[in-house]
Order: C-alpha cells, then structure tokens, then sequence
C-alpha cells in the first residue's frame, strides 16, 4: 500500500473527494442572500475559488491519496478568502493566521493517521511560507468526519489548542514555530507517508532520518503556486 500527499490545484481538482469538490460552503457570502447562494452552481464556485487563490496566494489544500485513489483532503485559505468564516460566533480568525477550513478521510482510512499526515503537510507547507499559525473553527458535538466542518476533538489530538470556546463552534489553534519544534517528526511521517522509510530507517531516531531526509527524501508537492 503506497501512500502520498499532493498539492490542491486545478491540475488536482477532479480528484477533491466528493461532496467537498461540489461544496461552496465556505467560499459563498451567505450575507450576499439565499436567492445569490441558491443561483450559485457550486462546482463552478469551487473551481472558480480554487483558481482565484492560486493566482493571488498560492498553495490553498492537500490532497491525501492510497494506492493512487484520493482519500482523503485539507483546505486553507487567509479568511479574507472564506467569506463564510464570518458567520461563525467565535468569528473573526486572527489577521496572523491562516484557517484551515475541513480535514476528512474517507471513513475506510480513519484511525489510520492520514488526518494528521494532512495537517502535518499543510503546516509544512505554511512554515516554508513565512505563515505563523494555522486556525480552525471546530464542531464540538461532532464525533466523526463529514460535513464540511470537522470534530473541535480531532484538532486536540493534533496540537490544536482553543483561543476561544463555545459550545459548538470553538476557535482553536496551531502555532507554526511551536510545530516546527515537531519537524524531525513531521519529516519521519512524510518519509514513511511517501513510502521511503523502510528498513533504511530502522532503529533511528526520527531526528536523525529528519537530517538525512532533507537531502535524501523528495517533500511533499506543495509548489503549485501562481508565483
């Protein structure tokens, strides 16, 4: 079973999981009103959305794939570039953040990590970027993946920690510097995501595989950027 990540782009996007590839939740202004949301063709939306923020800021998802069939996804974006995130009551997201709309594996895969994976690669990517932290507004009576706003407890088991409570739709948040502190293991997983660890990296420390991996392991494919 040979597992990767790659770059959301327009080359990418017909393999977005469903309903996520027809879904403009986030990218439709429900302030606009019903009548405009309605009217909307949401595929369009999507890939309309998609092209925009490549142009005007770059990388905005990851893909998660297995044995070359797409599985599972990320998306981010700046909040200036998700007019839904201003519905929420924890509303706004911090001007120094990037959010992270959703994370979802598709139910075969869960508990077999590739959720962290996902939002290891894209704080990866975000890093390198200059980004300080990554936002999400989480569902607290979630329990499982779905929708387009995933479980507030999946981002907790990942690093996240709340800025600001509620009893459905708290805010929580990644700080980039504090999870470059995890790079070594962020490295290892991306090597053994990428299927190049093997019996190479037997008995070493995910430190030392992370100092041989930046010259002997190819990154995740996080360049599809306008710029």
């Amino acid at each position: 079973m040979t597992r990767r990540l790659t770059s959301l782009t327009l080359d990418t996007l017909a393999d977005l999981p469903h309903p996520c590839r027809d879904c403009a939740f986030w990218e439709l202004d429900r302030q606009a009103g019903p009548d405009a949301c309605a009217a909307a063709d949401p595929g369009l939306e999507k890939e309309a959305w998609i092209s925009q923020t490549l142009l005007e800021w770059g990388s905005c998802g990851q893909l998660a794939y297995v044995d070359e069939v797409p599985v599972g996804y990320a998306i981010y974006a700046p909040p200036g570039y998700l007019p839904r995130a201003r519905d929420f009551p924890t509303a706004p997201a911090s001007p120094d953040a990037v959010l992270l709309t959703t994370v979802f594996v598709r139910s075969r895969y869960a508990g077999s990590g590739l959720g962290r994976r996902l939002v290891q690669g894209a704080a990866q990517d975000l890093a390198r970027r200059g980004v300080r932290a990554v936002e999400v507004f989480g569902d607290a009576r979630r329990t499982a993946a779905g929708g387009c706003i995933a479980p507030a407890g999946f981002f907790v088991a990942v690093g996240f920690k709340t800025v600001r409570p509620h009893p459905r739709y708290p805010r929580l948040r990644l700080e980039l510097r504090s999870a470059l502190a995890w790079q070594a293991e962020v490295e290892y997983g991306l090597a053994e995501l990428l299927g190049t660890a093997g019996q190479a990296i037997a008995g070493r420390s995910p430190a030392s595989v992370a100092r041989s991996a930046r010259t002997s392991i190819e990154p995740v494919d996080t360049s599809a950027s306008a710029g």
